[in-house]
């Protein structure tokens, strides 16, 4: 699975971006990659995930998941994510401030 992640906006305008092949993964980090997918029910989210009224200095990610069958792109702002799919872009983010 190959999984990028673009995250603009905020209030300083930075942008982050990763790339990830779980391929190149630890197994552990693999997994849980994987598993975050999964919960997130990323395949079955809407391309757009945006407020109805817009928010100024907030984040926007673009998020691509690609497996060997099949591919999904989504845009969210920070504030329309759902929940259950936050700990994915959260974990995602993380790894691309690390690097």
């Amino acid at each position: 699975m190959r999984i990028s992640l673009e995250r603009s906006g905020g209030f300083a305008g930075i942008r982050l971006t990763t790339t990830v092949d779980t391929d190149s993964l630890a197994d552990d980090e693999a997994r849980t990659l994987q598993q975050l997918v999964e919960s997130s029910d990323f395949f079955h989210l809407p391309a757009t995930l945006m407020p109805q009224k817009p928010q100024p200095d907030r984040f926007q990610y673009t998020l691509t998941v690609e497996t060997d069958d099949k591919s999904h792109t989504v845009t969210a702002a920070e504030t329309a994510l759902p929940a259950k799919a936050r700990p994915l872009f959260e974990w995602l983010a993380q790894r691309a401030r690390r690097a």
